[in-house]
């Protein structure tokens, strides 16, 4: 999109696949993923996750990024174009509640950004060597849990990842090319270099060890619909705007299975480096933000090369976590170009660098970055993606969403696909949001 508003594409399907796994790929693959594995049965929840990221990609993510390619535009006139149908004033009603999932992009990204700062400050302790030698507990602290603690590098990451935004869809394609092949290579590396420590086959055998008398727990399948869910990133905001940057002639539903893949291929490394590691040195893999900042500096620390491989963890996790965030900027920014067409493209960057700066500098301890983070996951994410849910399959006219989204593929979609969508997405979506709201559960 150029700073008139006119969009981009994306020019290759490689391009457009590592850019929407790059928004998927982000701190639920690293911490998530592992601790929620390891404490709900191992491999019968990997099992249990597996069918529902064949569910959710299959149906909930392709109807995401066939909504946006129709729509032509992101969130907020997808849900305009959507509720349409129903009349004038169901179409004010829409584009009224498109604000909500958008409003949960910007919300996470304030949040998100504060945690990819503290991965820019490991990032650089790794490179000056002061945390090969810090008592890691003691330097995680230190930081955590002081205002202002992590400026210079807040700064960086939310300037630098706009400044890769400036020519849309072009950039984002751009840059994730390089970012994620990065990531999955040196995530493998480190976790063949875990695979070599003392103890890690005892991590190994509590991953993939089916525990099936797990399953017998509601919990454990909510908690793997939940990680399926939302590491997909189908909230009903960031893949709409990717989906409106698609050709006609991509097979969108493919395009959703490809997505899928690599971020289920990026949650298992990750889990191949974390749990192993977390046994072989006695460690709580359930740790959650901990883990990045105190146990694997401490695990480093210990090993040959420690100082080598901590520069390429977290070179690795500033990648994810930039290319999460596009996502969640060129979501808001595109909506806003959509719905104030003279603003500039550079001028609606500048204005996202204020808010998100303007607000998360303040909060940038983790006890206030931390409840930030369990409001908008626990409100506004499962409400945004419930109401997307029912927007594509209750609302939109069936007619217009398979026509879409059989548009340049193989085989069409029929009345199983939809029936699908309208009867167990739909349902898992809402049942999901009910757990988030009354249990206060944040996915």
């Amino acid at each position: 999109m150029s700073s008139k508003g006119k969009k981009g594409r994306f020019t290759s399907r490689w391009g457009f696949v590592l850019s929407a796994a790059g928004s998927a790929v982000g701190m639920a693959n690293v911490w998530g993923f592992p601790a929620k594995m390891g404490s709900n049965g191992g491999g019968a929840f990997l099992a249990a996750y597996l069918v529902f990221i064949a569910l959710f990609s299959a149906v909930g993510l392709c109807a995401e990024y066939a909504v946006g390619r129709r729509a032509r535009t992101g969130t907020l006139g997808a849900y305009r174009m959507a509720w349409a149908s129903r009349g004038t004033g169901a179409e004010k009603a829409g584009s009224l509640l498109g604000w909500l999932p958008l409003a949960g992009s910007m919300c996470i990204a304030i949040g998100y950004a504060a945690i990819i700062a503290y991965v820019l400050k490991a990032s650089a302790g790794a490179l000056s060597g002061s945390l090969m030698t810090a008592d890691t507990a003691a330097w995680f602290q230190s930081f955590s849990t002081a205002d202002y603690s992590v400026v210079p590098f807040h700064v960086i990451v939310v300037v630098g990842t706009l400044l890769t935004l400036l020519l849309g869809a072009h950039s984002i394609e751009r840059t994730n090319k390089v970012m994620m092949p990065v990531f999955f290579v040196i995530f493998v590396v480190l976790a063949v270099r875990v695979a070599l420590l003392p103890g890690a086959g005892a991590g190994y055998r509590y991953m993939f060890s089916c525990r099936w008398e797990e399953l017998l727990d509601p919990m454990v399948w909510v908690w793997a619909m939940g990680q399926a869910f939302f590491s997909l990133s189908i909230t009903g905001s960031g893949m709409i705007v990717y989906g409106a940057y698609l050709g006609r002639e991509m097979d969108v539903a493919a395009l959703a299975r490809q997505t899928a893949l690599f971020d289920t291929i990026a949650a298992l490394v990750a889990a191949l480096v974390i749990i192993p590691a977390c046994f072989a040195y006695g460690l709580d893999v359930g740790a959650g933000p901990s883990l990045l900042f105190v146990t694997l500096p401490r695990i480093l620390q210990d090993i040959p090369l420690g100082q080598l491989f901590a520069i390429i963890l977290y070179t690795a996790m500033v990648f994810a976590g930039v290319s999460s965030l596009q996502n969640m900027f060129e979501a808001v920014g595109e909506s806003l170009l959509h719905r104030f067409p003279k603003l500039a493209r550079g001028a609606v960057l500048a204005i996202l660098c204020a808010v998100c700066l303007g607000v998360g500098l303040h909060m940038e301890p983790i006890f206030k970055w931390g409840p930030w983070m369990d409001i908008v996951s626990i409100y506004i994410i499962p409400i945004g993606a419930t109401l997307g849910a029912v927007s594509w399959f209750w609302v939109m006219p069936r007619k217009d969403l398979l026509d879409e989204v059989s548009r340049g593929a193989k085989k069409a979609p029929g009345r199983l696909w939809y029936s699908l969508g309208r009867y167990v997405y739909v349902p898992c979506a809402i049942t999901l949001c009910c757990v988030a709201l009354f249990m206060k559960v944040a996915f």
